[in-house]
C-alpha cells in the first residue's frame, strides 16, 4: 500500500465565510486563504481556534465528510473532490483516522463492542493490544459497560482507542483531550504520540485551549 505523504490546502474557506474575508477570525487566521499550505507525513501540528472558527469544519472536509467550502485540498496532488467512493474508502481504511468532536460512539453498545466494529473491519490490532491500550488509558473496567454509561472524558479515551484501531498516515484529531484532566492528558498523547511514531504518521490536532500532552512541530492559529 503506497502511504499518503502530503494533505495540501489552497486558498481553503468554508462556503458559510464567504463575504466575512475582512473579518479578525478571518484576516488572521493561518490556515483560511492561505495561497498554500501543506501538511506532511511524519509531523504533529496543532491548530487552535475558537468555537466557530471552523476547526471540526477543517477536520471534515480533509476527511471528505463535507465539501462545502471554496478552495483546493489535494493529497498527494490529487483534488479530493474528483475522489470516488472507493478512493475514500480505501482512505478511510489505509492512510486517514479521524476522532471527531462528537466522538460517534454507538451509546447503546459497550465500550468493548464499539471498539471490536471497528477493528474487525480493519483487522489491524490484536485484542491484547486493544486490552493493554484501554488499561494505559484507565477504561479497562469500563469494556463491559453501554458507552452512554460513560463520562464525557471516559468516552473520550474510548474513542481515542477506537481511532487508533487502523493503520494511518495522518490522524485527524478534534479536540481530544477537552474533557481531560492534566492526567489523563499526559496518557492520551503519549499513547498517540508512540502510536504515530511507529506507522511515521502525521497528526493534526484541534484545540480551543486544553493542549494535547504532544511534541508539536508546527502550531497553527485558525
Amino acid at each position: 500500500m503506497t502511504h499518503l505523504s502530503r494533505i495540501s490546502i489552497h486558498n481553503l474557506l468554508p462556503a458559510v465565510f464567504l463575504g466575512q474575508e475582512e473579518e479578525a477570525h478571518i484576516a488572521s487566521s493561518e490556515v483560511w486563504l492561505r495561497e498554500s499550505f501543506t501538511f506532511e507525513r511524519g509531523k504533529h501540528y496543532l491548530i487552535h481556534a475558537e468555537s466557530g472558527t471552523g476547526k471540526s469544519s477543517l477536520c471534515a472536509f480533509i476527511y471528505g465528510l463535507r465539501r462545502d467550502y471554496h478552495g483546493k485540498i489535494t493529497m498527494d496532488q490529487k483534488d479530493i473532490r474528483s475522489f470516488s467512493i472507493a478512493d475514500w474508502c480505501r482512505l478511510r481504511e489505509h492512510s486517514l483516522a479521524y476522532l471527531p468532536q462528537d466522538l460517534g460512539l454507538f451509546p447503546e453498545l459497550t465500550v468493548w463492542e464499539n471498539l471490536l466494529i471497528k477493528n474487525n473491519l480493519t483487522g489491524f490490532r490484536t485484542t491484547g493490544w486493544i486490552e493493554s491500550a484501554l488499561e494505559e488509558l484507565e477504561v479497562a473496567d469500563k469494556r463491559q459497560q453501554p458507552a452512554a454509561h460513560l463520562s464525557i472524558g471516559q468516552q473520550q479515551r474510548v474513542a481515542i482507542v477506537r481511532a487508533l484501531c487502523q493503520p494511518f498516515d495522518f490522524l485527524l484529531i478534534d479536540e481530544p483531550v477537552s474533557h481531560l484532566d492534566q492526567r489523563n492528558n499526559a496518557a492520551v498523547g503519549a499513547l498517540i504520540a508512540r502510536e504515530a511514531r511507529e506507522q511515521g504518521a502525521a497528526i493534526i490536532a484541534t484545540s480551543v485551549g486544553n493542549d494535547i500532552n504532544l511534541p508539536i512541530d508546527l502550531r497553527l492559529q485558525l
